[in-house]
C-alpha cells in the first residue's frame, strides 16, 4: 500500500514538482553509482591477465633460431631469446640472475663452477631437461663441425655432469666474468643428438625450434621465394619460471627499416625492434606510441694508430683532439640528441666505471694551448705543424651514414684546432679486407661492443694488437697489460673496482682513442603493451629477457 500511495502522490503533484523530483532522484542515483565506482577503485587494483596478441616488426630474416647459432643474426638472436633458456638471464637492468639455475657455487681458486638446474623443466615437447643438456650443447659448441661462433670463448672450459642435475665448469684460469656465458639457451640432446654435423645447418630444427623458454613455436608463413614472411609463438603454460601473460606473440620480417616503419603506421605491427634516430620523427605522429630508450654498451670511437702517423705519435695531438671534440654537438646532429658521451672504454652505467675523474670535455681554447705550447704552429693555410711535421691525419671510416656524418663533424671541430683531416670512406668488405686486418689506417672511426660488467681485454690488451685481436689502437701499455690480465681473474667487487678505475686512469693519461658516444637503442612499442622495465642489456635481444612479465590485458582484483 505504501509503494501504491507514493505513485498516486506522485501522480497529483503539479508538472513542475514532478521534474523537480525526477531530477533529484536522478541525482542521488548518480552520486550512488558514483560513491559505489569509487569504492570499487579504492579497493582494487589493475593487475595483469593472461591474453592478448602483440606483433613485432624486425627489417631481417631469420634462418638459425638456435642458440649455438644466432649470433650473427638479428632475427635469430631475438627469435632464441623467447624460445630457449639459459641457466643465468637478465633483469631489466642488466644484472645477472638464475633462470634454469636454482644455485650455483665457485670453488676457492675460482677455476670450478658448479650449477645446480631446477627439477622439472619441461622442454616445449614434454620431456625435462637435465644436465646432459647443458653438457650436450657444449659440445656442439666445440666441434668444429658444427660452425658455432661460440667456440672461441669455450675451448678452455671442460664440462661434467655430476648428477641428473648437477653439471660443472672447469676453468684453466680463474674468469671474473665465466657466469656471463651461461646466459647461452641450451639445446634439447632427445631432439639433436642424431642429427649429424653435417646436417646441423640444414635442419628444420633451426626454423622449428623445441626450447623451453617462456614461448613456443606455433606456426610459420613464407613466401614463393622462401622468404620468411611471420612467424608465431604460443604461450608456454609449463614454463618453470611462470607463464607469460602475452598469450601469442608474432614476428613480421620486413626488407629494410622504411618497409618496417611503413608496415609501423598502417598497424600491421605493435612494434618495432630497433629503430634509427633519424626515423623518428615518422613515428611521433602516433599518439599511442612509446620509445622506450635503452643502454647498451656500444662505444664509437676515433682509434689512432702511431706507427702510421708522426703527428699522432705525440701525446699532446692525441690530448688535443679529445678536447678539440664537442661529443654532445655530434651526438645532437648525428644522433638526434639520443646517445650519450663517451669519454673512455667505461659508460656511466657499466660496472667499475669511475665518475670521479677527470674527463677531457669540450674545450677548443684548451686544445689550441696545448698544441701551440708545444710548439705546434699554424701555417699560413692554418694547419699546423712541428719539425717539419704537419698535424695532417686521415680518418678511415665505414661506409655508414652515421659514420659519415660523425667524420664530417669531426673535420670540422679538429680543424679548429689546426688538424687538416681527409676522410676515407670505406665499404665493409673492403674495410675488413684492406684496412682493419692489416692495420692500414692512421685514425680509424668504428665502434666495440662493450659488456656491462666489462672485459676490456680483447680492446686493449697488447696481446690483441694484431689481427684477428680487436686492439684496433694498436694499444701497448705494459701497466695496462698487467691491469687488464689480473683483472679476468679477480674475483673480489672492491679489488675489481679498483682495477677498472686504474685502467680508466691509464686511458685518459695516454689518450689512444678519442671517445665519442654510445649511441641509445631505441624500442618501439604500442602503448597498449605494458610491463616492459628494460633500462640497460648487453645487447638488443636481451630487451626480450624478461618478456613473460610484459601484458596486454588487465582485471581489477581486491587488494
Amino acid at each position: 500500500m505504501k509503494g501504491l500511495n507514493w505513485i498516486r502522490l506522485f501522480q497529483a503533484m503539479r508538472t513542475r514538482d514532478k521534474v523537480l523530483v525526477a531530477f533529484f532522484s536522478g541525482l542521488g542515483v548518480v552520486a550512488l553509482l558514483f560513491w559505489l565506482s569509487a569504492l570499487y577503485l579504492v579497493s582494487t587494483k589493475t593487475v595483469p591477465k593472461a591474453g592478448g596478441e602483440y606483433i613485432e616488426g624486425i627489417a631481417a630474416q631469420p634462418r638459425y633460431i638456435n642458440p649455438v647459432l644466432s649470433q650473427t643474426s638479428e632475427a635469430d638472436a631475438d627469435l632464441t631469446q623467447l624460445i630457449y633458456s639459459g641457466l643465468f638471464g637478465y633483469d631489466a637492468s642488466g644484472n645477472l640472475v638464475k633462470r634454469m639455475a636454482a644455485d650455483w657455487s665457485v670453488s676457492g681458486d675460482g677455476k670450478l663452477y658448479t650449477v645446480t638446474l631446477r627439477p622439472g623443466i619441461k622442454w616445449h615437447d614434454g620431456e625435462e631437461v637435465t644436465a646432459d643438456d647443458v653438457l650436450y650443447t657444449t659440445q656442439v659448441i666445440l666441434d668444429p663441425s658444427y660452425k658455432s661462433p661460440l667456440r672461441a670463448i669455450w675451448q678452455t672450459v671442460e664440462v661434467m655432469t655430476v648428477d641428473r642435475y648437477t653439471v660443472t665448469f672447469a676453468l684453466k684460469k680463474p674468469y671474473f666474468g665465466f657466469l656471463e656465458n651461461l646466459v647461452l639457451g641450451i639445446l634439447p640432446k632427445h631432439i639433436w643428438e642424431n642429427i649429424a654435423p653435417e646436417n646441423f645447418l640444414l635442419a628444420d630444427y633451426n626454423l622449428a625450434p623445441i626450447g623451453s623458454g617462456p614461448y613456443s613455436f606455433f606456426d610459420s608463413e613464407k613466401d614463393s621465394s622462401g622468404n620468411m614472411l611471420s612467424y608465431e609463438l604460443r604461450a608456454w603454460n609449463d614454463y618453470f619460471d611462470g607463464a607469460p601473460y602475452i598469450s601469442k606473440i608474432i614476428f613480421h620480417f620486413y626488407p629494410d627499416e622504411a618497409t618496417l616503419i611503413d608496415a609501423y603506421n598502417r598497424k600491421e605491427v605493435l612494434g618495432i625492434n630497433s629503430v634509427t634516430p633519424e626515423n623518428l620523427s615518422r613515428l611521433e605522429e602516433h599518439k599511442s606510441t612509446r620509445v622506450y630508450d635503452i643502454n647498451v654498451p656500444r662505444i664509437f670511437a676515433v682509434f689512432f694508430n702511431t706507427t702510421k702517423n708522426v703527428a699522432l705519435a705525440h701525446d699532446e695531438v692525441r690530448q688535443a683532439l679529445s678536447y678539440a671534440t664537442d661529443r654532445s654537438a655530434i651526438i645532437e646532429e648525428v644522433l638526434s640528441g639520443k646517445g650519450q658521451s663517451a669519454y673512455s672504454a667505461f659508460l656511466p652505467f657499466m660496472t667499475g666505471y669511475a665518475a670521479d675523474l677527470e674527463k677531457p670535455t669540450f674545450d677548443i681554447g684548451k686544445a689550441n694551448a696545448l698544441l701551440e705550447d708545444n710548439g705546434w704552429k699554424r701555417g699560413e693555410d692554418g694547419v699546423r705543424s712541428k719539425n717539419g711535421d704537419s698535424l695532417s691525419i686521415e680518418l678511415t671510416v665505414p661506409d655508414w651514414p652515421e659514420l659519415t656524418r660523425t667524420a664530417d663533424l669531426l673535420k670540422t671541430q679538429w680543424g679548429e684546432a689546426g688538424a687538416r683531416i681527409s676522410v676515407n670512406v670505406l665499404g665493409a668488405a673492403d674495410l675488413q679486407q684492406n684496412a682493419i686486418r692489416p692495420r692500414e689506417y692512421e685514425a680509424l672511426l668504428f665502434g666495440e661492443a662493450a659488456m656491462i660488467d666489462s672485459d676490456p681485454y680483447s680492446f686493449w690488451h697488447s696481446s690483441n694488437k694484431h689481427d684477428p685481436g680487436l686492439n684496433l689502437a694498436l694499444f701497448d701499455n705494459k701497466d695496462a697489460d698487467d691491469i687488464l690480465a689480473t683483472l679476468r681473474e679477480e674475483l673480489d667487487p672492491e679489488k675489481l673496482r679498483e682495477k677498472y678505475r686504474a685502467f680508466q686512469e691509464i686511458l685518459f693519461a695516454e689518450n689512444p682513442a678519442v671517445f665519442l658516444y654510445s649511441p641509445t637503442y631505441l624500442y618501439v612499442v604500442n602503448s597498449t603493451v605494458k610491463g616492459i622495465d628494460v633500462q640497460s642489456v648487453d645487447a638488443a635481444p636481451f630487451r626480450l629477457s624478461n618478456v613473460k612479465d610484459w601484458y596486454i590485458s588487465t582485471q581489477r582484483v581486491r587488494k
